[in-house]
């Protein structure tokens, strides 16, 4: 197929990807400067028509050397449905590229077209599905139940490509702070790689001192500090956030009732007769438990039970009674709504609530 098109929000998974296949694309006893490369970032309207009408003057033309080559749209920023995109001049230019590929593109030249967003109800994108050799990489949705389970195996592969083996807690804190982008993931494992050395296992410690903290990260701290019983740091955690202008109703609702609820959940799966192991073997378990038990579970949006909290909070509970979980349940829920309808001292309210839950 002459036309390859490789589209995606996962911009840096898409250049990954985009790249890959120009170097697979370009004839191996070409000429380097034989193939065109035509940077696709618009600054405005009037300039995506005018890389558009590029990218097709060299689809049109014979290269200097003669023979096969490769015509490369590169990281169009032009084909979102954004204020560029959306601009009649932007759309004319992306309407005779169009015209100009179903027109037919010459036996010697493989088009390749890569972007960061494409406006999927547009002709352009339709006739690129069906005509295309097209592929589409998207950020992981990360408002998503279980999100870190997805984001957790593309890390544990990229680690390995650098001979890196990441212990369970320095994994989950990774995922919380380098997030879901793709080549935020690849440029923090870098680092890690040159701090280690040569590959290795990777340990908590290792993640705080290399990848910058991140909301959401001091949030998955902050959890695990309770999980922990380590009062002192939780309530350190807690007032660093607050003192940066952190909502103590989110910090309330984002941190500590999730640990609170996990741990819970995590009691009554042991209850239930799953056991902690790998990750997979666990929420297998837990799919495998008779209706009556798994509907009490928090579900994903899929319908499926949300076990990556609960895998992550099982190894803490061994210890503590259900009753005493319970307890904690009502303590958070009583502690939420003092923040929410009392005038009480949001940051006393916040400690009174860790030590009663550690103590």
């Amino acid at each position: 197929m002459a036309i390859h098109a490789v589209f995606g929000t996962d911009e840096g998974r898409v250049s990954e990807e985009a790249h890959a296949l120009f170097e697979k694309l370009k004839p191996a006893d070409g000429d380097e400067f034989a193939n065109d490369l035509i940077e696709g970032v618009a600054d405005h309207a009037e300039h995506a028509h005018e890389l558009a009408s590029r990218t097709i003057e060299a689809i049109q033309t014979i290269g200097f050397f003669g023979g096969a080559k490769v015509v490369w749209l590169k990281g169009a920023t032009f084909l979102g449905d954004d204020r560029t995109g959306g601009a009649e001049r932007a759309k004319q230019g992306v309407e005779n590229l169009l015209d100009c590929l179903k027109a037919g593109v010459p036996p010697e030249v493989e088009v390749l077209i890569s972007a960061p967003a494409i406006d999927k109800r547009r002709a352009f994108y339709k006739w690129l599905a069906k005509n295309a050799n097209l592929k589409t990489y998207d950020k992981i949705d990360i408002s998503k139940e279980g999100w870190e389970e997805e984001v957790a195996a593309m890390v544990t592969r990229r680690a390995g490509e650098l001979g890196l083996e990441f212990d369970g807690d320095a994994l989950d804190l990774f995922v919380q702070l380098a997030g879901e982008d793709t080549r935020q993931v690849s440029n923090e494992l870098e680092k890690i790689s040159l701090y280690l050395g040569s590959g290795g296992r990777v340990t908590l410690a290792d993640v705080r001192t290399m990848v910058p903290p991140t909301r959401k990260g001091v949030i998955w701290e902050i959890g695990r500090a309770i999980e922990r019983g380590e009062a002192a740091r939780a309530v350190a955690l807690i007032d660093a956030q607050l003192d940066k202008g952190e909502n103590a109703i989110g910090l309330m609702r984002a941190a500590i009732i999730p640990t609170v609820r996990n741990q819970f959940f995590a009691k009554l799966a042991l209850e239930a007769g799953a056991r902690p192991g790998n990750y997979r073997a666990f929420q297998s378990a837990l799919e495998g438990l008779p209706p009556e038990k798994r509907a009490v579970f928090p579900k994903k949006k899929d319908g499926g039970i949300n076990a990556w909290g609960l895998m992550q909070a099982v190894g803490k509970v061994n210890q503590k009674s259900l009753p005493k979980l319970r307890q904690a349940m009502a303590s958070a829920l009583k502690a939420d709504k003092s923040l929410v309808t009392t005038g009480l001292d949001h940051r006393l309210v916040l400690h009174r609530l860790v030590v009663e839950l550690i103590g």
